[in-house]
């Protein structure tokens, strides 16, 4: 995907001639996908459509079309590599995909996240539909701390993998009518939900939670010198949504500002304490964490540790 675009496309093969159109769709695959695609049509009469909503951090591709099938080889990833990973999802009709020497049938609802960084090929019977989402690697990987995702196949027929399709149906639907920053929004939302749906467990589930929490004590401890940290900011940092890490610090009874709170306030105990900082005033200190006011720190600071922020200076 390309930084700061933000395209909203229709295409027919319906808009040339019907010996053209083979050509035609392969060029289109070229600009929504990659250039080194090789792919197979069992004939040359071709009908097929498809829209796409693309931004600088997601895109989506609805697609319904004849039989085709399409691959990648050794050689093709090796001239044109791409990390990115797609999450293939058939809605009508019957397809088949091939990865790692195993041929899957795909029947409707049935989907899959693939990387075309290793050879691969799919292929369709006649009206066929289905839509392909693209999604950042790093996106996957910081919401399955840093673990690839499992080689297989989820059923988006039922639960949370249902609610993951229909987001994925009305992102394709309403691709017209959603601005850039809501569709980036329900994209990273999306991808928040299918990564507990490869988990198979919801998201409060411990472990998940403990390595979560873990993550976001150690980003929000090695940061807050920044006076503009927020939870908002450790969540985009992370990789994560805001709502997945309330609810792990929910889960240790504190929240994202409370959390930031309390490691400004170790920092400024250890800095009162350091001589490096004994030219900056109170005041100073307290607004370099992102404290209001040096009434405001000294008030939480005396909360915090049964002192002033005065009274550890002088000792």
């Amino acid at each position: 995907m390309t930084e700061g675009t933000d395209l909203i496309e229709s295409v027919t093969t319906e808009s040339v001639l019907p010996h053209e159109r083979t050509d035609y769709w392969a060029a289109v695959l070229h600009s929504h996908q990659r250039r080194l695609f090789g792919y197979a049509f069992p004939r040359r009469d071709f009908h097929g459509r498809t829209v796409l909503r693309r931004t600088g951090n997601y895109q989506i591709v609805g697609w319904q079309c004849d039989a085709v099938a399409y691959y990648r080889t050794p050689g093709q990833v090796r001239v044109d590599s791409d990390d990115d990973y797609r999450l293939l999802l058939p809605v009508t009709g019957r397809m088949t995909i091939w990865q790692d020497g195993r041929h899957v049938p795909l029947p409707p609802g049935i989907g899959c996240l693939v990387t075309v960084d290793q050879p691969f090929g799919y292929a369709q019977a006649d009206d066929t539909e289905g839509l392909v989402m693209t999604i950042r690697r790093s996106e996957i990987d910081h919401r399955l701390n840093r673990a690839a995702p499992p080689a297989q196949l989820w059923d988006f027929t039922t639960g949370l993998g249902r609610v993951v399709a229909d987001m994925a149906t009305a992102l394709v639907a309403e691709r017209d009518s959603l601005g850039r920053r809501q569709f980036d929004a329900v994209s990273g939302r999306l991808v928040d939900l299918l990564c507990m749906h490869i988990l198979g467990d919801h998201p409060t589930e411990s472990s998940h939670l403990e390595d979560v929490e873990s993550a976001i004590r150690h980003y929000v401890r090695t940061h807050a010198h920044d006076y503009e940290l927020t939870g908002a900011g450790v969540a985009h940092a992370l990789g994560w949504s805001l709502r997945q890490i309330q609810v792990a610090l929910q889960r240790a009874g504190t929240t994202p500002r409370e959390l930031i709170k309390e490691e400004r306030l170790r920092l400024a105990y250890l800095r009162l304490q350091d001589p490096a900082y004994r030219d900056r005033n109170i005041t100073t200190l307290a607004v370099e964490l992102g404290f209001s006011s040096a009434s405001a720190f000294s008030t939480a600071f005396r909360h915090r540790f049964g002192t002033s922020p005065r009274d550890i200076r002088r000792a």
